[in-house]
């Protein structure tokens, strides 16, 4: 493929090797050899913001600078994509509505607390979408209710926080739910209502940092919906050993519709809807959850 910018320092593939696997040890983001390329043309910018000569002057960067953490977070900010919409794979959520919100409802009936996680929540829209799903069914009026919002991208996240959207993210929602939940912004766009966002809280979070995965408190519900296609398989083991630990026994994992849990040895139960298949951490031997224990 012709290069556009014979400027530009060309990426060799031992660089292309050192920054990747930098990149996968750091969050678990496995890029290919034949993304190279696109590699290369992401990080142009960053080498250029620096004022560094090649790539291999930029992995050393990357490994030894005093502002390379900040720089690792701006490199996987560059090579990730973050697109996504309101309302994303109805089926799912009506599943989710119809079927799982009733028995969550009746769960954690003394409680009367509700915590849903949505992981790799990019700029808030699955975070609001659900915050607004349980505001409509009415189920949970008077409970104690929060959606966490997680993401490594602190540029998404400031999206999410501000909840001001355009046209694209607004793609799959109806008039009447535009009119109930959201508010004019100006210049084309929307906010989402105060009374959906006080139930939603963002959050930076590394999927792959047990650590400060600790930090996360336990959910009755996961969404990791189209994140784990960016993992090779042992990072996703990682991953849903950490989403396992966050959920309550009984608590549910809701994925995207192209993903599963096959040789991955996770310890879920694969539960049939009759609107979706989604996982569930088993209950504990012996101990009833009804009301909410294990938390």
């Amino acid at each position: 493929m012709p290069r556009f910018d014979d400027s530009r320092p060309e990426m060799s593939l031992e660089e292309f090797r050192l920054l990747r696997d930098h990149v996968y040890s750091h969050c678990g983001i496995l890029v290919h050899e034949d993304m190279k390329f696109v590699m290369e043309r992401r990080l142009w910018p960053r080498l250029e913001a620096l004022g560094l000569p090649d790539f291999g002057a930029y992995h050393r960067y990357l490994r030894y600078d005093a502002q390379r953490h900040a720089e690792l977070e701006a490199a996987v900010e560059a090579l990730t994509t973050h697109e996504t919409y309101f309302f994303r794979e109805p089926s799912q959520l009506k599943a989710f509505c119809d079927e799982l919100l009733p028995v969550l409802e009746k769960r954690n009936s003394r409680l009367k607390r509700l915590r849903l996680w949505s992981a790799g929540c990019s700029s808030g829209e699955e975070a609001y979408t659900l915050a607004m799903l349980l505001k409509d069914s009415r189920r949970f009026d008077d409970w104690d209710v929060e959606v966490y919002g997680t993401d490594i991208s602190r540029r998404v996240l400031s999206m999410a926080r501000r909840a001001e959207y355009g046209a694209s993210a607004l793609r799959a929602t109806s008039a009447d739910l535009l009119e109930r939940h959201f508010q004019p912004a100006g210049n084309n766009r929307v906010r989402v209502r105060d009374e959906v966002r006080s139930w939603v809280s963002f959050g930076h979070h590394n999927l792959l940092d047990e650590t400060g995965s600790q930090l996360v408190p336990r959910m009755d519900v996961v969404f990791c919906r189209n994140v784990m296609i960016y993992f090779d398989q042992a990072a996703r083991r990682r991953v849903l050993r950490i989403v396992r630990d966050r959920l309550v026994p009984g608590g549910y994992l809701l994925l995207g519709h192209s993903e599963n849990l096959l040789n991955l040895g996770a310890d879920f139960e694969l539960v049939h809807l009759q609107g979706d298949l989604v996982y569930r951490r088993p209950e504990l031997p012996g101990l009833t959850t009804t009301g909410g224990e294990g938390r």
